[in-house]
């Protein structure tokens, strides 16, 4: 099984993901970067959604976004003054 031997192939092709049969050494570490540039980009995101969340209508039950966003943190301190 596997499909048989490694046949030859044009070397003037050009491919951005590696080519034919790639095996690159640091495939860990690239995977590591991008896994930890994709989680602060996300956390980024999140957090500034979170800060800019506005609700023109009031939710008449709990949702989820009530736990991140600013404008239900202190709601018994607004309520209260």
């Amino acid at each position: 099984m596997g499909g048989g031997a490694r046949y030859p192939y044009p070397k003037y092709v050009w491919s951005p993901a590696g080519g034919w049969w790639t095996r690159p050494t640091n495939w860990a570490t690239n995977t590591t970067v991008a896994v930890i540039g994709i989680a602060a980009l996300t956390y980024g995101v999140w957090q500034f959604s979170a800060s800019v969340e506005k609700r023109t209508v009031q939710p008449d039950r709990p949702i989820p976004s009530m736990l991140w966003a600013k404008e239900f943190q202190n709601k018994d301190k607004k309520e209260h003054s």
